[in-house]
This record gives structure tokens, sequence and C-alpha cells, in this order.
């Protein structure tokens, strides 16, 4: 299938998740009218680079244009809602102002869950983390979650590098992206010592 890329280093969405953006860009105040005079589909995807048309990475999410707010100026205030992941066939000779690939959508298993262990092993980690950062976790709220939407939420906010969260995306199933989460959060809040909190961009 054909598809209309906001490719944006550091953005990841998720099948199932929402995702705010703010379009100022010409190109892609294109691409957002393009879209909502067709399906009001859009796909995420990272460059490999913070460069202007360096590579893509090979899987991305399309996502669905929820709520949105057409600025005075032209720009756009929205929220995008992640339908599927999709895999990268090539990209596309076009002549618009945004790039296009063909892409083939992947399937999601939306009864993924994880085991007991699993879980435990999340969450015992999910709070040292949070600890070590400071940051102030409802954890009452973070039990009634599913493991999906757990999972899944956590992949898409935490603030981990471009490459680690696209590593969060391509991993096959929930437990794979679920066990990555857990070695990068120890990395991530160990790797400049104990006595010392990372501060991440």
């Amino acid at each position: 299938m054909r598809l209309s890329i906001f490719p944006l280093i550091g953005a990841i969405l998720f099948p199932g998740l929402q995702l705010p953006l703010h379009i100022f860009e010409p190109r892609y105040r294109a691409l957002i009218g393009d879209a909502l005079a067709r399906d009001r589909r859009i796909a995420m995807i990272q460059p490999q680079e913070a460069r202007e048309g360096v590579p893509l990475y090979t899987i991305g999410c399309v996502g669905k244009i929820d709520e949105i707010e057409a600025l005075d100026d032209g720009r756009y205030n929205l929220i995008l809602n992640g339908e599927s992941r999709f895999r990268l066939v090539e990209e596309l000779d076009v002549s618009t102002p945004f790039r296009q690939v063909e892409a083939e959508l992947i399937g999601e298993d939306g009864d993924q869950v994880l085991s007991a262990v699993e879980r435990a092993g999340f969450e015992r980690e999910a709070r040292r983390f949070a600890d070590a950062q400071g940051y102030a976790v409802d954890w009452d709220s973070v039990q009634n979650l599913d493991d999906r939407s757990l999972i899944n939420g956590v992949s898409q906010i935490a603030p981990f590098d471009p490459a680690s969260k696209q590593a969060l995306l391509e991993a096959p199933d929930l437990a794979a992206r679920c066990e990555l989460l857990i070695q990068l959060m120890y990395f991530f809040g160990r790797r400049d010592g104990d006595d010392d909190q990372v501060t991440l961009q």
C-alpha cells in the first residue's frame, strides 16, 4: 500500500496509542491537507539521521488523525491515533512536497499478554527507574493497565534515544518488547553510576 509519511526523529507511535503533533512546515501542512481530503491517515517513521533526505528505518506506524485544530496561519495541532505498524518496502519517486513509500502492514496480535513473572519483573525495574529519575508515578493506575497498554505506552513515552525507541517499535512481540524495556531502563538508569542521575532528552 502507498503511505504518505511524516519522518520525525525521536517520535514513535504504537498501535492503540495517541501522539500529539504540531504541524508548521509547509510540506507537512500539505501532508495533513492531503490526508484530510482522503482517509485522514499518515504514517510516522523515523529517519536514520537528523538530516534532510536520509534513509528511513524500515518499521513505522500508520496513524489516523482524530482531533485537529487548524490555526489561522495554516499550522495544525492534532492528535494521531496509532492503527498498525508497517514495514517499508521502498520509497517512491513522487512530485508531492512530502515523501511517500510503498509499505506492507504488520499484523498485530491484540491478545498478547505477559506472564506473571514478566509483568512483575517489568514493574520492579520501572519503579527503580522512576525513583532514579525522580518521576512521580501513580502505581495504582499502572497496575490497572492491561499488558499491551502498559508496555507499548511506556515504550512510546520513555526518554530513551531514537535508536533505542526504534528497537522497541521493531520488537516482534510484547514479551520481547518488555524484556528490551527492562534492559533499557537498567542501562539508562545506571550508566552514569548509582550516585548520578541520568538526564535524558
